[in-house]
């Protein structure tokens, strides 16, 4: 009788799919991919991988948020699903690695399982989520998936309605769809995502795999100082109401305050804009983008205060005017035991080391967390670089994370 331990995947299959992944959306220098949720070459992706899973055999299928997923039945009828996968959308100009990674190994996993002709006690499912990285609205699939997404951030999505739509009607998907898409989770066994670290922790430690204990809460906001137009030239500097001068200094503000009273938390200002925009006015207006993350929903609540009350303090200080608008929040969000167990026990069954991290990124994880037991496994990052073409993992350590998620699909269901 075949021992699930003693399967491996298939490295040089695995390989060639991720080779043919990684051309569609290739970055000018080809080191990266550029693939924005339902953007064309994001849709081109999901087509391929589409055709994948029916080369190999499996069902097919899609719902109505566009999540696509391979499935294979080897269970009785009427046993539950045990997910595996991530999402093949990137962020703009981002690396190959994230997200693609686990839905290819998840794939492999299925395909493995099947010439095997292995008997679960649950079914299997390679999923691939739809807009993790938050192009339109972020964890959009995954959301739908789990019956957490609400009309509400579909009317103020983060990267806006006109965005939304179109991508929308380029997948030939709705807004009443998305809201339609829920998985009965009566019907799951769990989750298990791999993911590369995006961070150093691993490979600073030389450790092969990290054992998620947690996902990060993570909350947005828009920041607008609001000042007065003026001729840059004629208007003496005491007397201007300087939009600039306010996002400037809460800028240096949320660096400061994090980095002295918050150390385990992080913030970021990604963009930045000003109006009118021109070099002889006054700006009367400074838009930010704030993001801020924390493990744990204490320190989560006080960062967010703190950094609102920098906000007003800023604004006050240069005689601005002053709205922050909520953008969205997920809340810190711990992995399940028995996931987290399955994972060491297959790193261990594989002699590779392992240890147990907090997920400083957001992850499809979250939201599959709040209806089945999810659990995620990271493989090292080299440099620690990622939404970026210089994300780069060594491709024996994609493959240990491979037949890490392999062993702990198979083993899922052991005590």
């Amino acid at each position: 009788m075949l021992n699930s331990t003693d399967l491996r995947i298939n490295a040089e299959r695995l390989w060639q799919d991720f080779q043919a992944l990684s051309l569609i959306g290739a970055t000018v220098d080809g080191q990266g991919v550029h693939r924005p949720a339902l953007g064309p070459a994001h849709l081109e992706a999901r087509r391929w991988f589409a055709q994948r899973v029916q080369h190999s055999g499996l069902e097919l299928r899609i719902d109505s948020a566009g999540n696509h997923s391979g499935r294979l039945e080897c269970a009785p009828a009427g046993a539950p699903t045990l997910l595996l996968g991530s999402h093949l959308d990137s962020v703009p100009n981002g690396g190959r690695y994230d997200g693609a990674l686990g839905v290819l190994a998840a794939l492999e996993v299925l395909r493995v399982v099947q010439k095997a002709g292995l008997r679960l006690p649950y079914h299997l499912e390679a999923i691939d989520f739809t807009d993790e990285e938050g192009t339109l609205v972020g964890l959009l699939g995954s959301a739908a998936f789990a019956g957490a997404l609400n009309v509400e951030e579909l009317r103020s999505p983060r990267g806006g309605r006109e965005m939304l739509e179109a991508g929308l009607a380029r997948a030939g998907l709705t807004e009443d769809g998305l809201l339609q898409a829920v998985r009965d989770p009566r019907t799951l066994a769990g989750y298990l995502e791999l993911h590369i670290e995006q961070g150093p922790r691993l490979l600073n430690a030389g450790v092969s795999i990290g054992v998620v204990s947690a996902i990060v809460g993570i909350c947005s906001y828009k920041v607008e100082f609001m000042g007065r137009a003026d001729h840059a030239g004629t208007t003496p500097m005491q007397v201007r109401r300087d939009a600039g001068l306010g996002a400037s200094a809460f800028s240096l503000a949320v660096r400061r305050v994090v980095m002295e009273q918050f150390p385990d938390c992080v913030a970021n200002i990604g963009q930045l804009a000003y109006t009118p925009g021109a070099y002889n006015i006054v700006p009367e207006r400074a838009s930010l983008a704030l993001e801020l993350r924390a493990p744990e929903a204490d320190s989560f609540a006080r960062l967010e205060a703190a950094l609102l009350e920098q906000a007003r303090l800023a604004a006050q200080e240069h005689g601005l005017g002053l709205e922050t608008h909520f953008l969205g929040l997920h809340q810190p969000t711990p992995m399940s035991p028995v996931a987290q167990r399955a994972i060491a026990r297959a790193a261990a069954e594989l002699g590779l080391s392992a240890m147990p991290l907090v997920s400083g990124a957001g992850h499809d994880a979250q939201s599959l967390a709040a209806i089945c037991p999810a659990g995620m496994l990271f493989i090292p990052s080299q440099g620690g670089a990622s939404h970026s073409p210089r994300e780069f993992s060594l491709w024996e350590d994609c493959v240990n994370g491979a037949n890490v998620l392999l062993q702990a699909a198979t083993g899922y269901a052991k005590k």
